[in-house]
């Protein structure tokens, strides 16, 4: 049996670490992480800051966003990943209440914005999507109508707008 040494009487922390190592088996992990340098990862995250944005925003959407199909959710969310590709990463609930806004000031991208959800709820559901038509009523089994997503997008600018950003 081999004896572990006194921690007082080890002389650097290269010795503690490879007494250490001595005792357990040596992973691809490892391997990449030695490669890399010892610095590597050292107070930084595996995951992008972009990813982090995005799954921030994801969260907040799925507290606060009222859509029972998920669908606005996804709609938004692959919106706000083109527009993040050009933003400061640090404040993605900001480039959120800055895009809803947009959306809702204009019946075209409000309208579009509307179409494509109504296109990924029929994907989901494996369903013909029900398309609002200009100057008729929204078809009665239509989840995503102009005026039902106006209003939860507007809820969650309010949302937005009372937690501060």
């Amino acid at each position: 049996m081999s004896e572990k040494p006194d921690p007082d009487s080890v002389d650097s922390n290269g010795e503690v670490e490879r007494d250490i190592r001595r005792n357990r088996k040596f992973s691809l992990n490892d391997a990449i992480g030695q490669l890399a340098g010892g610095d590597f990862m050292k107070g930084g995250s595996p995951v992008s800051r972009e990813r982090q944005a995005e799954l921030e925003i994801e969260d907040y959407l799925r507290r606060h966003l009222v859509d029972s199909e998920g669908v606005l959710r996804r709609v938004l969310l692959r919106h706000l990943g083109e527009s993040l590709i050009n933003r400061d990463y640090t404040a993605p609930l900001t480039a959120l209440a800055e895009y809803i806004p947009q959306v809702l000031a204009s019946e075209h991208l409000l309208a579009e914005f509307v179409r494509e959800a109504d296109v990924e709820w029929g994907r989901m559901q494996d369903e013909r999507p029900h398309f609002e038509a200009p100057g008729r009523p929204p078809h009665p089994h239509d989840p995503y109508t102009i005026a039902s997503v106006r209003l939860s997008l507007s809820e969650l600018c309010e949302r937005l707008a009372s937690a501060g950003t």
